[in-house]
């Protein structure tokens, strides 16, 4: 495990910088990350380099055996570089520029832009190429942030044009494949089409996912720009980028392809307060969620199939959500050792100290802002000392799930633009596949549905809206080849190009599930939605969307009990293909119907489970070893056998508290509360 820290020297006294790096040494730290929002710093006018401030800091780093990793400052162009081309700002959906003044201002398809690109990368990484002290390079910072990976701007929609006119044969194929027809929407010739900007009421579904892709496929090529220009110059340096966590707009998976190593960006009681379906708990406001922030975990993790890093950790109270609260205590020796946990091998707070002045000034840093040290400092002390010991000579191998998660973007675009419910969200839709998983202690791959899955004993499908051809023979001869799969509501509803289909639902998917839709709902949360299962008097709740389901080959599972018209009807099913099996879930389960769909997915996929944990207490498997972390603020006894060798704590955790052993639990875990 590899612990560090994010550090602004530009923003501080040259006679404090040594001094820093010391005591980042002595806290076990060892990575720096730098520059960032330094454009201006090493340039302050065209063509005069200023590098001699980071050279120092760079040679302090190297002195203290540490290694830097450094950053492309084009987050941040300086101000004399959009006086001199204003042309690279960003354009808005309403036709906004957005002027100077904050960070993200730049258009991805600005060929000015990237000229500047080349040029101060180029400039950057010359001057450090070969250089010990330089692990590596993280690409731009948190690409898309402040919604800002869609431009609507005259370059983009030449852009637009230009990808558009290269996916079709013809514009006749285009007019087809959207289904311009509709509202006379037909185009005579590519240069008709232009970026979707204000209108009286709702775009056509097919252009705003065009736009979308095309807006994601933007943003992925620039990143393969700068990463080609980093290894030309120096091929031994690892190259990432900093994602963010639900973040819908981007496609990882693509970006992650010209990527070493995936990194994102985690603040759990930030997350609760902007992510959540309903108000956050009291523990959730001074630790988080662990399955939302897993979630994350696990999907960046599988991007490219390897550990990845938190390349910006929480480290303490932070100035962005509604409220600032202060973490609970231990709580950021907590999420270290969750990520840890899920796959990460490096963990790096942000930032090293408050800073004095800017829009970040309500952010914690590891240390206060007269540089004394800070709730989280001795966090992320306890947490090196522990890794490190976990860890050994030989670190910690890759995490190896049992089951996939599958992860659409296509999907999730299609969804937003057309939601038809105020409440339904993809990112929590999965949460909650996701997290009966997580409750049954089961390590998670979060895949794109384009993936090989031949290696997983179980695959959840919380909702393919949209399938292919190609997804539809994937899943086929996984479940006939003895898979188990388990698919969630409005799977198998559109074509590629955002279309319904003139089959019922699941579509191409319908031999496989057995079942046709014949009808949907949406449902507010003052009706009152149940169903039961068809050989049982349990009922569990669901919530937002309803299918009623017409079974043929396959066999009911639940049936709605509602006093309405959906009252009778079916609304699961299991099939048997092959030697494998598939459930389709047509509504939005809780975490009890949830758990009632997952236990016995894993229990005909042979992986073994844990008995239910209660929320927010979770345990993780990698390389033999299981991490119990404790996201609450109650206590707990954990059951194990008698010989468990404790790495870090012991059999009674504490509130936000964590424990290791040095054996997998899996087959004798339970959990009894401490009063």
């Amino acid at each position: 495990m590899n612990l560090g820290v994010c550090y602004f020297p530009e923003h501080w006294p040259r006679e404090r910088w040594e001094t820093d790096i010391e005591a980042m040494a002595e806290a076990g730290l060892e990575y720096v990350r730098m520059a960032e929002f330094s454009w201006a710093a090493i340039e302050p006018e065209r063509g005069e380099f200023d590098f001699e401030w980071l050279d120092e800091v760079v040679d302090l780093i190297g002195e203290y055996d540490m290694q830097a990793v450094l950053c492309t400052p084009t987050a941040t162009p300086p101000k004399w570089l959009v006086d001199e081309h204003p042309e690279i700002r960003q354009e808005t959906f309403d036709g906004t520029t957005l002027e100077f003044g904050s960070r993200r201002h730049y258009c991805f398809n600005s060929d000015a832009f990237r000229e500047e690109t080349d040029r101060i990368i180029s400039e950057m990484a010359g001057r450090y190429a070969d250089n010990p002290a330089v692990a590596g390079w993280q690409t731009d910072n948190e690409f898309g942030c402040h919604e800002t990976v869609r431009c609507y701007c005259d370059d983009c929609e030449a852009a637009f044009r230009e990808w558009v006119a290269e996916k079709y044969n013809s514009i006749e194929d285009l007019n087809e494949s959207w289904g311009n027809r509709f509202w006379s929407q037909q185009y005579n010739a590519f240069d008709e089409i232009d970026a979707p900007g204000p209108t009286p009421d709702g775009h056509h579904p097919a252009r705003l996912l065009e736009y979308a892709r095309f807006s994601s496929d933007s943003v992925v090529d620039y990143n393969a720009f700068q990463a080609d220009l980093l290894r030309e110059i120096d091929a031994d340096w690892f190259v990432t980028h900093n994602f963010m966590g639900h973040f819908s707009d981007l496609n990882a998976f693509d970006v992650s392809d010209d990527l070493e190593m995936v990194a994102w960006d985690s603040y759990p009681t930030g997350f609760v307060q902007e992510m959540s379906p309903e108000e956050p708990t009291v523990d959730e406001l001074r630790a988080g969620n662990p399955d939302q922030l897993g979630l994350n975990h696990d999907l960046y993790r599988s991007a490219r199939d390897r550990p990845f890093w938190v390349m910006e950790q929480q480290p303490g109270d932070i100035n962005w959500p509604a409220q600032g609260t202060q973490p609970a205590d231990g709580a950021m020796r907590l999420w270290a050792h969750h990520a840890s946990a899920h796959g990460a091998d490096g963990i790096v707070y942000f930032r090293w100290q408050r800073c004095l002045e800017g829009q970040e000034q309500y952010h914690a840093g590891l240390r206060k802002q007269d540089g004394s040290p800070d709730r989280g400092y001795h966090d992320a002390t306890q947490a090196a000392d522990e890794l490190a010991a976990i860890g050994g000579e030989d670190g910690v191998d890759h995490v190896d799930a049992p089951v996939a998660l599958l992860f659409d973007y296509d999907s999730c675009w299609a969804l937003e633009e057309q939601p038809h419910a105020p409440d339904f969200d993809y990112w929590q839709l999965l949460e909650s596949f996701h997290g009966a998983l997580r409750a049954r202690g089961v390590q998670v791959d979060v895949v794109p549905p384009t993936n090989d899955l031949e290696g997983y004993d179980a695959v959840v499908a919380p909702a393919l809206h949209l399938v292919t051809d190609e997804i539809t023979t994937r899943l086929e001869e996984y479940v006939e080849a003895g898979g188990e799969l388990l698919l969630g509501p409005r799977t198998g509803v559109k074509d590629a190009y955002n279309k319904l289909r003139p089959a019922l639902q699941p579509g191409p998917l319908t031999d496989l599930v057995g079942a046709t839709v014949e009808q949907h709902d949406t449902l507010p949360e003052r009706i009152e939605t149940v169903v039961s299962p068809v050989d049982g008097d349990d009922s569990y709740g669901f919530r937002t969307w309803a299918e009623w389901l017409e079974a043929d080959d396959a066999d009911p599972l639940f049936t709605y009990e509602m006093d309405g018209i959906e009252d009778g009807h079916t609304a699961a099913v299991r099939n048997s293909v092959g030697d494998g099996t598939v459930v389709y879930c047509g509504v939005w389960p809780d975490a009890d119907l949830a758990d009632e769909l997952v236990r016995p997915l894993l229990a005909r996929a042979d992986v073994d489970y844990t008995e239910r944990l209660p929320d927010g207490l979770r345990i993780n498997h990698r390389d033999g070893r299981t991490w119990v972390t404790n996201f609450t603020s109650d206590a707990y006894r954990l059951e194990t056998g008698d010989d468990t060798d404790w790495l870090v704590g012991d059999s009674t955790i504490d509130a936000f508290d964590v424990a290791v052993a040095d054996d997998d639990l899996s087959d004798e875990f339970g959990v009894e509360p401490l009063e």
